[in-house]
């Protein structure tokens, strides 16, 4: 039965992310790169300025970076350590490339993302702001796309519930304790209708349902206080154990580097013939670029709706370094170690225990620190992502109810079920369901993306021909 359900979900997902998903992504991020004329390079060094800057007099609730803190608290999670390793794994090191290519680009669409966010966004009668694809859907595009705009906070909905938010992230902490603290299997019990389980994945399960729980009950605020300090403190301790492992192994970079540009083009060891593995690259390490970086998708607007500011272009460049962060940095780390180690090339590990073997092989420290490490990293990303898709689903759902405060705490609670449960899902189920709300929810934001170029264009120039940025510096 379980067999029937994940070809089922695989041939979904095939479909879904096709090369007309792949090329309405790709181009989406290519056609504003050329249209605001490489933002993402050139204005670079300026957005990462602006991170820390705060905007005096402007209105929203919280800061920009608290804004963008949120924001990476939904991106940087299990997509960094385990889906980066899921991509490599069946994409081959080419998937790295165009991960890494996606992110690119991406970069302008989340700039465009961030923009149109602040341009459209509403104040609810109780204060707090209200904005994302939904919003730039409707009142940017016009009430007939409305149903456009619904679609997208239908999918955001599911995306949270069913994908990102919950069962990959829950699913990824499991793997992971369980690797570190009954690796062989040999403390299990028997959970009726589930099966047997290690009893470190039940207790990881119950203590996260509780420590979710309750940051979840204190709202934006307090997801917003626990982002700003677990995303900047363990992004940091990861990069600096990532960027250890290329030291103490720079020899073996230049290969994988080339090794990694030619499986872009050329996998021929994975089976399938040239043309197919290429596709399968280009597929696996785009999908898990979004997933990791969330460009395109339409989540991050979401949280950069809340950001204090009273300049949209503003916000577009604080909320693109977050794929810069995301995917560039923290991705680009996990992608080299596994390479570099060979990781990619172990058989019969899978999803995180990838990236674990890199870490415990590449390190010159024992394998049991280098472990905790990582797991430690890895358990508070996905503990941040599960905040942050709270939060978007939760936005996403009083778009649809219009603020029916009981149907969204009923989410809630079902929300923190799907957490419980998370564990108990096979790991190649839960990353085909994320992958295909992902791009459902795709499809609604881009449409939106392309038809308000336009504004996005005419926005940027006006903000930069007004020198209006010289008195926000």
């Amino acid at each position: 039965m379980l067999n029937m359900i994940n070809n089922f979900l695989v041939r979904v997902n095939d479909i879904v992310w096709g090369i007309p998903l792949m090329i309405l992504i790709l181009s989406g991020g290519i056609f504003l790169t050329l249209r605001l004329k490489g933002l993402q390079i050139h204005k670079l060094p300026l957005a990462l300025k602006w991170l820390y800057h705060n905007e005096d007099g402007a209105k929203g609730e919280v800061s920009s970076f608290a804004a963008l803190c949120t924001a990476l608290s939904a991106t940087i999670g299990t997509g960094n350590i385990v889906g980066v390793a899921t991509a490599i794994s069946t994409g081959g090191p080419g998937a790295l490339f165009w991960m890494e290519i996606a992110a690119f680009f991406g970069m302008a669409t989340k700039y465009a993302e961030g923009l149109l966010a602040i341009k459209y966004r509403t104040v609810a009668e109780d204060g707090h702001s209200l904005g994302g694809p939904f919003y730039y859907i409707e009142k940017g595009m016009g009430e007939k796309w409305k149903w456009l705009a619904k679609s997208f906070a239908f999918f955001g909905v599911c995306v949270g519930l069913f994908g990102i938010g919950t069962f990959s992230q829950v699913n990824g902490i499991a793997s992971a304790v369980q690797g570190l603290f009954d690796p062989n299997y040999i403390h299990t019990v028997a959970l009726p209708w589930l099966g047997k389980y290690s009893i470190a994945v039940v207790i990881s399960s119950l203590i996260l349902t509780f420590c979710v729980s309750a940051v979840l009950v204190g709202g934006l605020k307090r997801i917003v206080n626990v982002s700003q300090i677990i995303v900047p403190f363990m992004a940091v301790i990861y990069i600096v154990f990532a960027i250890l492992l290329m030291i103490f192994n720079y020899k073996e970079i230049p290969a994988a580097v080339v090794l990694i540009v030619k499986s872009a083009f050329e996998p021929t060891a994975l089976a399938g013939g040239v043309i197919g593995t290429m596709i399968v690259a280009m597929q696996k390490g785009i999908a898990r670029g979004i997933f990791s970086n969330e460009a395109g998708l339409g989540s991050a607007p979401i949280a950069a709706a809340a950001a204090q500011t009273n300049e949209p272009v503003r916000q577009g460049l604080v909320s693109m370094t977050g794929t810069f962060i995301d995917t560039i940095c923290i991705c680009t780390m996990t992608g080299l170690a596994i390479v570099l180690t060979g990781a990619w090339q172990v058989e019969g590990i899978e999803g995180v225990q990838i990236t674990t073997y890199a870490f415990q092989n590449g390190l010159p420290f024992s394998p049991v620190f280098s472990n905790v490490v990582l797991v430690m990293c890895l358990i508070f990303f996905a503990f941040t992502t599960i905040l942050g898709w709270d939060y978007y689903s939760e936005r996403c759902l009083e778009y649809l109810t219009h603020g029916n405060n009981k149907v969204i705490i009923s989410y809630r609670y079902l929300y923190i079920l799907a957490i419980f449960i998370g564990p108990y899902m096979t790991v190649s189920a839960v990353w085909t369901i994320a992958d295909i709300f992902n791009g459902l929810m795709a499809i609604p934001n881009m449409i939106a993306i392309f038809s308000l170029s336009g504004v996005i264009a005419k926005e940027t120039i006006d903000f930069f021909e007004d020198e209006k940025h010289i008195g926000i510096d």
